[in-house]
């Protein structure tokens, strides 16, 4: 039986591909600027579920939203459908328009 047999000059394969998101680094800044800001987000999730807060830690995989109660919130990205800073409230209770961003 033979066994194959890679040279060091030979790049490994990649297991996944890059999203262009992860290519070009925007997610990744975008991201780092709301954390810095700690803007106040609204996250929707898949299941219809909505999350208030700010942007507290993120990696590759998950953020973590901390709430204003105090609550904390490790959210898997798959599990995000969307999410947008939440616009503060002008007089009379409209809030302003709010600008949407989708992982």
């Amino acid at each position: 039986m033979e066994q194959s047999y890679r040279s060091p000059e030979q790049p490994r394969p990649k297991l996944r591909k890059e999203s262009p998101l992860e290519q070009t680094g925007l997610e990744t800044s975008y991201i780092i600027s709301l954390v810095r800001k700690k803007t106040p987000l609204v996250v929707k999730l898949r299941n219809g579920q909505e999350i208030r807060g700010y942007i507290q830690y993120y990696d590759k995989n998950f953020i973590r939203v901390t709430c204003p109660d105090g609550a904390r919130f490790f959210i898997f990205k798959h599990d995000i459908k969307y999410f947008y800073e939440e616009q503060p409230l002008k007089k009379g209770g409209e809030e302003q328009g709010a600008t949407e961003e989708t992982l």
